[in-house]
């Protein structure tokens, strides 16, 4: 059975050959050890600089070339394959304070993170931003009532055709769009938290706002002949929902159903990426039509025995492998996570394979292959561990 056929019989809820294994993000260093080169695939500063340094067209042939490669050498069945930055786009290199630290235009600092490698804000100078008012959210509305958005530049979307040309006729392809969850603003996020306490009257617009972006743009998506979209918005932490769910209810979930209605419209399968917490949200991701929920995080509750017992027969879950057990843990603790995992969700279709989150910074070699190794030997139909 070839991945794309695998994939979407787990989506409609059958049982394919072997369970299909996916991940929405996986950065470099698991590139690096596979295949044995170095790449720009989520190379985190490594990227960044190469940008400052005019070597787009690099980054972009090691996206089309280590994005098929690193699939076919791990026998994934999925392939997520992000929009690169424009041709036109002029990259400045920030200010070098130190080894690890950098100062923007604005003076932003920026610092190197010693866990994920990449360039974090650090100290904002809040200056630099602007705080959006309800009339200059209103004004926005009009102009994409009127107007749309813009389309991205042909160039943004090199890496995508690419992997659709190449890949489609065998393997599932995704791609990332806009993604909203909370209505609110700020510079950092601890601005953007404290503003939604403070500021519920902006609830409403932003909420429309981002909806209506987020719908307009995904014509353009439909468009390059991906399969799905994965939509990036995180509504919970590891110990709980990150705000009152209520909010999310009211003035999001009626978006959240639009978007997804839209894509269905337009052909696309829509993926929900959402870590942490999320027993307040699950039924909603049900409600609003998506396909699979993505990121399942069991470290935070998200248990797939009661998930698959819940929404299992309704939504196609995606998820097994615990990060921190990737990076912290022994093959046994995969060989584990993974057996439970198949073992509740993969009886009856809609589970697809995968870690709690990425592939991740710090993942270690071994454990990668005995989770590649565990899929092979437990996650044949039909299931009998």
């Amino acid at each position: 059975m070839l991945s794309r056929e695998r994939v979407f019989k787990t989506l409609k809820h059958q049982e394919p050959d072997i369970i299909p294994w996916g991940e929405h993000s996986i950065d470099y260093n698991i590139y690096e050890d596979i295949l044995g080169r170095k790449t720009f695939v989520q190379a985190k500063f490594r990227f960044t600089k190469a940008l400052w340094e005019g070597r787009r067209s690099e980054i972009v042939n090691s996206y089309k070339k280590d994005l098929i490669d690193l699939v076919d050498a791990l026998e994934m069945d999925m392939i997520a394959a992000p929009m690169m930055p424009s041709i036109k786009e002029e990259f400045k290199p920030m200010k070098k304070i130190d080894e690890e630290t950098y100062q923007d235009e604005n003076e932003n600092i920026f610092r190197i993170s010693s866990v994920t490698h990449d360039l974090m804000p650090y100290k904002m100078n809040p200056k630099s931003y602007t705080t959006p008012t309800i009339e200059s959210i209103k004004e926005e509305i009009n102009k994409i009532d009127k107007e749309g958005v813009p389309e991205p530049d042909e160039s943004c979307w090199e890496v995508i055709r690419h992997i659709v040309k190449e890949k489609k006729s065998t393997h599932f392809i995704m791609t990332f769009w806009n993604d909203f969850a909370w209505p609110s603003f700020g510079q950092t996020d601890e601005d953007f938290y404290v503003n939604l306490l403070l500021h519920p009257e902006m609830y409403e617009p932003i909420a429309e706002l981002n909806g209506k972006k987020a719908i307009a743009g995904l014509k353009y998506v439909a468009k390059q002949g991906v399969d799905a979209v994965i939509t990036p918005g995180d509504l919970g932490s590891s110990t709980g929902p990150l705000a009152d769910p209520k909010i999310y209810k009211k003035f999001v979930l009626p978006w959240h159903k639009k978007y997804v209605e839209e894509a269905h419209r337009l052909g696309l399968i829509m993926i929900k990426h959402c870590c942490g917490y999320t027993w307040d949200f699950v039924e909603d991701f049900v409600t609003e039509g998506y396909d699979a929920y993505e990121g399942i995080q069991a470290s935070a509750g998200m248990d797939m025995k009661l998930l698959k017992e819940k929404v299992g027969s309704r939504l196609t879950l995606w998820g097994g492998v615990r990060n921190e057990n990737l990076i912290g843990g022994k093959p046994e603790d995969i060989i584990n996570d993974a057996l439970y995992a198949i073992k509740w969700g993969a009886p009856g279709g809609g589970f697809i394979y995968g870690a709690t989150h990425s592939l991740a910074v710090g993942t270690k070699y071994e454990n990668l292959m005995a989770m590649k190794q565990a899929r092979e030997k437990s996650g044949v139909y039909p299931i009998s561990i």
